[in-house]
Order: C-alpha cells, then structure tokens, then sequence
C-alpha cells in the first residue's frame, strides 16, 4: 500500500512539474494574465538588489530563443511585489494573442521594482542594481533569449529610467521606447543613443510631464542627432484613453496605449493618436504592425556578455542646467506654440 502511494505521489509531482508554459488569452481577463508572472530577484549590488516579476514563453522541451522586453514602472507602483505588472496592463503582452506577435512567437517580459518603500524610484543608485538584475536574469535564461533582442521601456519615472539605461548601454539594447518619460537628457547624452531606435509616446495635456517643455523637446533633441529618423517616433494622443475609447482619469496614463499595442480593442487606430518619425513624416499604423512588431524588426549586436557600472552615465548627474539667452527664448516660443496648440483642438 506504501509503494502505491508513493507511486501516486511521484506520479503527481511528476505532472506538476512537466506543466507548459502556456498564454493566456485576452479573454480570460486581467487578473489570469497578471497571475502569469513570476517573481525573482536579482543579486545584491553596492547594497541594493532589484526584485521583479516575469513571464516565460517558454515551454516543455523549447529550443526557441526569444525576445526579452524590460518593463519599467512609473512612481507609486514600485510599492509592492506585483504592482508593477497589474497597475499598467502591461500583462495583455503576455496574451497569447499578444505573444504571438513577437519573433518565434513568444517574448520575455521582465518587470523590475523600484522598491519605494524604502523611498527610491528608480534613481541614480538603481542603475547597477538594475543592470546586475538583467544581466543575472538574461544568465538564468541564457538557452532561450535572443541577446540581440533586448528592448526597454517604461512610463514617467519608469520612463525616464528607459532613457537612462539606454543611454548608459546602448550596446544591450535593440531599441527602446519611453512613454511620457520624466527627464530631458540633453543632445550630448542622446548622442550615446544615435544609432538606437526610439519610440517616445506622450498625451498633450499631461498634468505631470509636459509634453511641450519635457517630450516633444527630448524627441526633437534627438531627431537632431539621430543616424536613424525613420525609427525614431513620435506619438501623440491629444486625449489620452483606455483601449475601449473611454478618457482615462488622468491625461498622464498613455501607457495604456503602449499597453494595447497602439491599437484600440476593436483592432482599428488607436483613439485620438498621431504618429510621426524624426523626419516629420506621419506614420501609419496598419494592424497588426504596432509597436510589438516595429520593437521585434530591430536587433543589436549584444552578445549577452555581463557588465558592471553606470557604462556612459559613469559621473554623469541629471542635475538642471542655466538657462542662456538662447533656452529662455526657446522657452517662449515653446510657450507661444502650445497655448495656440491648446486653443486650436
């Protein structure tokens, strides 16, 4: 009687363990899809280690090597484990709806936390911590990753992080894309990321990171130094909605653009958003060719290889600078554009 039950026992553990990773679909709701996500910590680096949530697509004897998508939360969802994926909807790209639009059908996402509750949110001293985090994360994983297609992104502070990553290692990412981000490099720190693919989006009438004075002068500034304008873009949603077509409580959230692959829930254009690249040519998004399939047509050259460092924002702060004669008139007419702006829609 024994021997049988140990039978049935090793037989039950042997079930559970050979259990696929599979997607969820859309239908079966947010809550399944954010259930999907599993956590995991990084290693402690100079006294911080970064803990996330992520979701596999890999399954039972897969031999496919997989984009990874790093996800970065914006400020107040880094207060607990798992709000950094529920808070934003990032988890529809772990539908199998949404899986299947990434190269071999299936992408990594890796959603890091700030962890604010020891009052940080992504800041200078987050940088190692969360390289060490993507770099052990990437080593863990190495059989399945495509290393040449590793992409960040990330909203408001999150956002800002997206900038900051790329632009310190450039080398490991195959292009980025920043919504609403909440820093303004200037033209000499965009120029680490010339080369890079970027993906900027923005709502006009963000309460928080002004799209006149924040955004559209960061795309602008690196639409000036780009090697590739016809990949780097700009979205613009005049309001900011859900995927349903309903306004969104706050005109901070185009994240929830992103979200839906810059499609609404019927598949057609995206309510209220334009689209244009740093040539000034208008860009149309044809379903469904959005944001997953223009992150999956670009790779790098990155061979995996772990790093240690802040790379090119080694000693560099993201203090303000005086405005000259130059920026104060710049300002102005930056002012005199959006008020027309505002008054004319």
């Amino acid at each position: 009687m024994k021997k049988l039950i140990s039978a049935v026992l090793a037989l039950c553990l042997i079930a559970v363990s050979a259990v696929p990773a599979f997607a969820a679909t859309m239908a079966d709701g947010l809550g399944v899809l954010v259930d999907q996500f599993v956590y995991g910590e990084g290693p402690e680096t100079d006294g911080l280690s970064i803990d996330y949530r992520y979701f596999s697509p890999v399954k039972e004897n897969d031999t496919n090597k997989y984009p990874l998508v790093v996800w970065l939360h914006g400020m107040g969802n880094g207060t607990k484990d798992g709000i950094q994926v529920s808070a934003s909807n990032v988890s529809y790209w772990s539908s199998e709806e949404f899986q299947a639009r990434f190269t071999n059908g299936g992408a990594f996402i890796l959603a890091p936390r700030s962890d604010e509750s020891k009052g940080i949110c992504w800041n200078e001293g987050t940088i190692e911590p969360l390289k060490a985090a993507i770099d052990d994360f990437i080593a863990k994983n190495k059989d399945n990753i495509d290393v040449s297609r590793i992409y960040v992104g990330g909203y408001s502070m999150g956002g800002k992080m997206t900038l900051k990553m790329a632009i310190a290692f450039p080398d490991m990412f195959a292009a980025a894309f920043p919504i609403c981000p909440a820093w303004s490099p200037d033209a000499a720190l965009l120029e680490k990321i010339a080369d890079m693919p970027v993906w900027f989006t923005s709502g006009k009438t963000d309460p928080l990171v002004n799209y006149y004075f924040s955004v559209s002068k960061t795309f602008e500034k690196l639409s000036s130094v780009t090697n590739v304008p016809e990949d780097v873009r700009f979205s613009t949603l005049k309001k900011v909605c859900f995927e349903d077509g309903k306004r969104c409580t706050s005109a901070h959230h185009s994240w929830y653009a992103v979200n839906h692959d810059m499609f609404s829930a019927e598949n057609g254009a995206y309510p209220h958003m334009s689209t244009k690249n740093a040539l000034g040519e208008e860009v149309t998004l044809t379903y469904p060719e959005g944001m997953i399939s223009w992150l999956c047509s670009h790779t790098s050259d990155y061979d995996g290889e772990a790093t240690t460092g802040k790379g090119n924002l080694e000693n560099v702060n993201e203090g303000n600078s005086i405005m000259g004669i130059t920026d104060i008139l710049d300002f102005f007419k930056t002012l005199f554009a959006a008020i027309k702006d505002i008054f004319s829609f």
